[in-house]
């Protein structure tokens, strides 16, 4: 299948050694779990580095005022000897920081960026500013600091590049409705998304697109009504394909059926594949690393990196 015409996303990435700042965009993190991140980053090769406010606590539950964060971001960018930012964890306040970005300093200087659940609002702006490549993946303080938190495989994969990135059925996918499509991966959290919309940071689909959705606490009518939401926004027009997350921090296993069916029933009349379980972002144990912006195939319970 050929290539959509837009020009193709810068694509940064790490490697062994690389020095990462460790930033806190959104909410306040505890340290003792910030530090055993540390720890575990060393462990895998990378040489982290601490932002003045990576570990500030205020005012509310910020780590830092929206200055401050921002202020952390753009000296991470502007380090030359600093190769990607992983956030510590998400929360909230990632949404404040956006009309204080300079998009000048990122561009002249673009680098891996890591972070799942608020952090959503900074992939979107990423991507619509930018067309940078970024990675809805394992956090310091939420993930890094466990031993069993990190999916080394798809880690290596999306983040480095050490092998085409793909993520399937031993990833937790389920098919719910077949299919083979091709497009950007694209999403992160459904409630920051659906939060975007209206705003100029709303995320901004114009290619065929597989759009991924994950969330946490969210009970079933509440998805049926974002992704109801979602569609009368238009923002399914170019989609071709959707995954769904890992249900379970949003679930009991008993409302499980009723969450899949609220899905399906949102979705109803949307055409293309839909699957389900994929283990990224508010997930227990081993959190799959994804690389937002890569063209992918969807085939069933299969999304892989098309070449």
């Amino acid at each position: 299948m050929a290539r959509w015409s837009l020009r193709e996303p810068l694509r940064p990435r790490l490697r062994d050694g690389s020095r990462v700042a460790v930033v806190s965009p959104a909410s306040a993190a505890k340290p003792e779990l910030v530090e055993a991140g540390v720890e575990r980053l060393l462990h895998f090769g990378y040489r982290p580095v601490l932002m003045p406010h990576a570990l500030a606590r205020g005012p509310l539950y910020y780590a830092g005022t929206a200055e401050q964060r921002a202020h952390d971001l753009h000296s991470a960018f502007a380090d030359p000897q600093i190769e990607g930012l992983l956030c510590t964890r998400g929360g909230w306040g990632s949404a404040e920081l956006l009309p204080r970005l300079d998009a000048s300093i990122v561009r002249a200087n673009p680098k891996v960026f890591v972070g799942y659940s608020d952090h959503t609002s900074l992939h979107v702006w990423f991507w619509n500013e930018l067309r940078i490549m970024s990675f809805y993946a394992p956090m310091v303080a939420a993930d890094w600091s466990s031993l069993d938190g990190v999916h080394r495989a798809s880690w290596y994969s999306a983040v480095e590049g050490r092998s085409r990135w793909h993520v399937g059925a031993d990833d937790g996918l389920r098919c719910l409705r077949g299919g083979e499509v091709h497009g950007r991966l694209l999403g992160g959290c459904l409630s920051i998304i659906v939060e975007g919309l209206g705003t100029p940071w709303a995320l901004r689909i114009d290619e065929p697109t597989i759009l991924f959705l994950e969330d946490i606490g969210t009970k079933p009518y509440q998805w049926d009504r974002m992704l109801h939401h979602l569609h009368a926004a238009g923002l399914l027009k170019d989609v071709r394909g959707i995954i769904l997350g890992d249900m379970t921090a949003n679930v009991k296993p008993d409302e499980m059926e009723m969450l899949e069916a609220a899905c399906l029933h949102a979705l109803e009349d949307f055409v293309g594949p839909i699957a389900i379980g994929l283990r990224s972002g508010h997930v227990t144990g081993q959190n799959r690393s994804l690389p937002l912006g890569a063209w992918v195939k969807m085939s069933n319970d299969i999304v892989e990196e098309a070449s």
